[in-house]
């Protein structure tokens, strides 16, 4: 599947749960970066991603490709369970200074 076929969805990277997990969402609904609205679903993919403008004019987006799943808090820990999914990843959170 080509990346850009692969919806952008943005993304709080300090909601990690582990090394490979974060949570992506409360609900099923979720907003593309393309104003698209999306119904989250297990196994799907997507592309995560944080944009942060700095002070100087900076801009830094952080970024990964995952595959959603369902949260489940007896095994993520109780502190997760505002969210009903999460996103795994794998090859760790990429930089980049413009949009990928």
């Amino acid at each position: 599947m080509s990346l850009d076929r692969i919806p952008r969805v943005r993304v709080d990277f300090n909601e990690l749960v582990d090394s490979e997990l974060f949570l992506l969402s409360k609900t099923d609904l979720v907003e593309s970066d393309d104003g698209t609205c999306l119904t989250l679903q297990p196994g799907m993919c997507v592309i995560a991603f944080e944009h942060n403008a700095y002070e100087d004019g900076a801009h830094e987006y952080l970024y990964v490709h995952g595959t959603v799943e369902e949260n489940d808090p007896s095994i993520n820990g109780e502190w997760t369970r505002s969210a009903k999914w999460c996103c795994r990843f794998t090859g760790g959170v990429l930089t980049s200074e413009s949009r990928v």
